[in-house]
């Protein structure tokens, strides 16, 4: 039986839109963004970002260092948020109905301060609630200082939810992160970027008239 429902945030939570976020970076004076960014991992010092190997702070000297000016964190902020296209409805209110029918919910993601400033603000659903309303627990690469598809990343997550891998479902639009999360026994549904993925989800879920 499925008890843990874990979600990767781009691609799945949230609606990405990779062409906008280089197109804000390329605005903002980066160079060669069609080989540094993607919609699953980021190179050079915009992966070690991601990997938690460059705090914050770090990523702005080297990026203000890059582009000739002064960055601030909003200027680096406005430029990953470019990622973000939409946070559909349907998505947060298939995580609540999990939450309420006493499952749980979890945030598995490669991901970086800046993306996160926003998802942990009451700014995340425009309702006033941040991504913590409707996650249990939220796991991000920069942290736990390990990325998917590494095993590791999963290990840490399950280790630390003391949960099992054949009672988990992990959904994720990457399929090297699906391959890896099967090769450690964890259930996985492949997403595809903007596609509606909650049906099936609940279906797996056991849905029945009673979901609140």
């Amino acid at each position: 039986m499925l008890r843990n429902f874990v979600f990767d945030l781009g691609g799945v939570i949230i609606t990405i839109d990779t062409a906008q976020a280089k197109s804000r970076f390329v605005e903002m004076g980066f160079k060669d963004m069609d080989s540094r960014l993607d919609a699953y991992t980021q190179q050079g010092y915009f992966g070690q970002l991601e990997d938690g190997s460059l705090s914050a702070e770090e990523f702005i000297a080297k990026a203000s260092e890059e582009t000739g000016r002064r960055l601030s964190f909003s200027d680096c902020k406005y430029c990953w948020l470019g990622y973000r296209k939409e946070v559909p409805q349907r998505n947060l209110e298939t995580m609540l109905k999990l939450r309420r029918s006493g499952l749980k919910v979890i945030v598995l993601s490669n991901t970086n301060p800046f993306m996160m400033d926003w998802a942990e603000s009451n700014d995340f659903d425009s309702q006033g609630h941040s991504i913590h309303y409707y996650a249990d627990a939220v796991y991000k690469s920069y942290e736990m200082k390990v990325m998917k598809p590494a095993r590791e990343a999963f290990s840490f997550m399950l280790e630390h939810e003391g949960i099992k891998p054949d009672e988990t479902l992990f959904v994720d639009d990457g399929q090297r992160n699906v391959d890896a999360a099967n090769s450690c026994g964890i259930h996985t549904l492949k997403a595809v970027n903007g596609e509606d993925w909650t049906q099936k989800v609940l279906e797996l879920a056991g849905e029945t008239d009673g979901w609140k």
